[in-house]
């Protein structure tokens, strides 16, 4: 059984990107600027702005974070979208999610320009996904990629069965997995909430992805012997003999499916860090094509 180390890969990643934007800002006296929003005290959502933004202080990016109380309008959010759309220094602009019950994240996302959608999640870059035409992949998806192909995981016509439909994680990983490219070329089944007998489909799996949003689900009899089982779940659950008074744990129950795979990612270490990694290639990747710049510096 192999462990799929999401921390390692995205710190390798990382240390790639931290040469490239040297090199690039050797040459053109500019960095990558990321412009993130939070909206609200959610502590979850603090804990990942302060990640994002040490993340890009180690590759060498600028950053920036808006910082907006909760009662904020929808109408004053998008006035601040606007001016980074207009911004020429600003490559990207992420706004944490989930956002407070009077704000709808759908405007939200709409009015992000799509040359900045650097979580991949305006309608157009989704549309350009679907088509498989260059675009920025979503974060999380996109570190799934990473990990398959990292691990030389062959995608090509095996089983994989994706838990959950969620349109940052479930559906786009679905897309990317069935499409003609190396790292696709499967038959993808998508199960959730509704699915019945749903044992019948993972057990069937290949290659399971989890990200359905609920601790442990995945059970060991769930699981084929020797399948890939990818965990996206990111979970609080209590736990008094930690100091925090929680544990993090994915969607599927590691301890006891773990032996039966023949690779699995961790929680926490395995998908999450990759999701950050994947923000920073998209933001390099929007810098590169505002100024024009194809194919790698290093």
């Amino acid at each position: 059984m192999i462990i799929l180390d999401g921390k390692k890969l995205s710190q390798k990643i990382k240390e790639r990107i931290k040469q490239e934007t040297q090199l690039l800002y050797e040459k053109l006296q500019k960095r990558p600027n990321l412009a993130v929003i939070i909206v609200g005290n959610n502590p979850a959502s603090k804990t990942y702005v302060s990640m994002k933004e040490k993340a890009c202080k180690f590759v060498g990016f600028e950053s920036q974070v808006i910082r907006l109380p909760e009662n904020t309008e929808e109408k004053n959010l998008i006035e601040e979208i606007e001016k980074l759309n207009k911004d020429e220094n600003i490559n990207g602009i992420l706004v944490q999610l989930p956002l407070p019950k009077q704000i709808n994240e759908e405007k939200i996302i709409f009015s992000i320009s799509p040359e900045k959608d650097v979580d991949g999640f305006h309608p157009y870059n989704v549309g350009m996904l679907m088509i498989g035409a260059p675009t920025f992949i979503p974060c999380t998806p996109y570190g799934i990629i990473k990990i398959l192909q990292e691990y030389n995981i062959k995608t090509e016509g095996k089983n994989v069965v994706v838990i959950g439909r969620s349109n940052i994680v479930g559906k786009p990983i679905a897309s990317l997995l069935m499409q003609k490219k190396d790292y696709g070329n499967a038959t993808v089944t998508i199960c959730h909430s509704r699915t019945k007998n749903i044992t019948q489909f993972t057990k069937s799996a290949d290659i399971l992805i989890a990200a359905i949003g609920r601790p442990n689900f995945v059970k060991a009899d769930m699981i084929k012997e020797g399948a890939v089982v990818i965990d996206v779940g990111i979970n609080r659950v209590e736990d008094k003999t930690s100091p925090k008074g929680y544990k993090l744990v994915g969607d599927v129950d590691y301890e006891n499916a773990a032996p039966k795979t023949s690779a699995i990612t961790p929680v926490p270490g395995g998908v999450g860090p990759m999701t950050i990694a994947m923000l920073l290639t998209n933001t390099l990747l929007s810098f590169k094509k505002k100024n024009n710049i194809t194919g790698s510096n290093l």
